[in-house]
């Protein structure tokens, strides 16, 4: 296995390597930013590596290795979009360096993740407590009222109650023995959904609910309740588009954005034509335009990648992300016991539903969301976040596969 693992990190540092050496040639004038970016990149994915693999070698050091390799698209295309003013790209290396570190930190310290199972309700009240931090002390950033501004640092609480909703959930669960016993249990967590709502946060809302009915359903087996959560999620849509305005919007700009294509609906009309001038092969990268869409190093970032990698880049990423939430539930079947094993369920549908509903949201299939890309999309919440799952998987998995061997 490690011969495997180390001939894909070859692959992966040659890509990155390339990928950044393409960047330092494409203004017109060698730029050795690029170049001192993704050698520091594939120094730091080797030392984790090593770190990982040397004292911790039960794990699936894949949950690394993916998540690493994904990270790299985001760092090319913030690099790209901003390549005047790399002082985003630079942030966002920085903010990869303090996730890996996180990673590595929980793998190395992180007691067995069965010994938090009942502390259900620590993690309800947290997870209520920082979403409606944001209706007091928050600010309204494109529209939504979810970040909350500490000094020169902004940070959105719902990346973090994701986590603790679904710690919540993976001891809950097991309490569920009626219908009476599923809807106490699930009333926090449309509880929670409501504040993302009020607040704006659309697509933090859809990834509250998308955590919810796949972990009641593998950890209960039982349809009805799933059917029940979504007719209460529907209706609660149903009414949410006539009390608030901003949800009526958002839907009108999903069902005919060249309506507003002046106005709410620029951006997505922008997007779609920037993945539609990329075609198959690309424009190449750093020689299409997708500074022409708003905000693109954020919630809109696949759509430079389609424009400037084409629909072969874009489905080789899609790939990645297949394989990484893959790596996830395949954790979750070894794990030794139901509570991790619904921790990692968990955690694999967040990334699955926030991959689902940002490529959806800027394609069109759904109305858009404004949420980031897991790794790719510039911001230091997201990605710290990310990394803090993936830590908890890699212990998950340490165990699980000691058990099974």
């Amino acid at each position: 296995m490690k011969k495997e693992e180390k001939s894909i990190l070859k692959s992966i540092y040659l890509v990155t390597l390339l990928m950044f050496f393409q960047l330092s040639i494409s203004f017109g004038k060698f730029d050795f930013l690029p170049i001192i970016l993704g050698l520091s990149s594939c120094i730091l994915i080797a030392y984790s590596y090593f770190i990982i693999s040397r004292f911790f070698p039960a794990g699936d050091k894949y949950l690394l290795i993916l998540s690493s390799f994904i990270t790299q698209f985001g760092l090319v295309m913030i690099y790209r979009l901003n390549s005047q003013n790399p002082v985003r790209a630079i942030k966002q290396i920085t903010f990869f360096t303090i996730g890996i570190a996180a990673y590595i930190f929980l793998v190395i310290f992180l007691p067995e993740i069965k010994k938090f199972e009942r502390l259900r309700y620590v993690y309800i009240i947290i997870t209520i407590v920082l979403l409606s931090s944001t209706l007091f002390l928050g600010r309204e950033i494109k529209g939504s009222k979810n970040w909350i501004q500490i000094g020169r640092f902004n940070m959105q609480p719902s990346e973090i109650a994701k986590l603790f909703l679904i710690l919540y959930l993976s001891s809950s669960i097991k309490y569920i023995k009626n219908f009476y016993d599923a809807l106490k249990e699930s009333i926090p967590v449309f509880i929670s959904i409501g504040l993302l709502v009020v607040e704006k946060d659309l697509g933090a809302g859809l990834i509250f609910f998308g955590i919810y009915i796949t972990m009641l359903y593998i950890g209960t087996s039982n349809f009805k309740y799933i059917l029940s959560a979504v007719i209460i999620f529907l209706l609660g849509g149903l009414a949410s588009y006539f009390i608030f305005p901003h949800v009526k919007v958002r839907i009108d700009i999903w069902l005919n954005p060249f309506a507003y294509k002046t106005g709410k609906g620029y951006q997505i009309c922008q997007s779609l034509f920037a993945i539609a001038a990329g075609g198959l092969f690309g424009t190449g990268l750093g020689l299409g335009y997708p500074q022409f869409i708003p905000e693109v190093h954020n919630d809109f970032i696949f759509s430079a990648i389609c424009e400037e990698f084409g629909l072969l880049g874009a489905s080789a990423l899609i790939l990645l992300y297949i394989l990484l939430v893959y790596r996830g539930l395949r954790t979750a079947i070894y794990a030794k016991d139901d509570y991790s094993r619904l921790v990692a369920v968990g955690i694999s549908s967040m990334l699955a539903f926030q991959i689902f509903v940002v490529i959806g949201g800027v394609t069109k299939m759904i109305p858009m969301t404004g949420i980031t890309l897991p790794f790719v999309s510039y911001g230091g919440s997201s990605m710290l976040l990310n990394f803090i799952c993936l830590g908890v998987l890699q212990k998950i998995s340490e165990s699980g596969w000691k058990e099974n061997e």
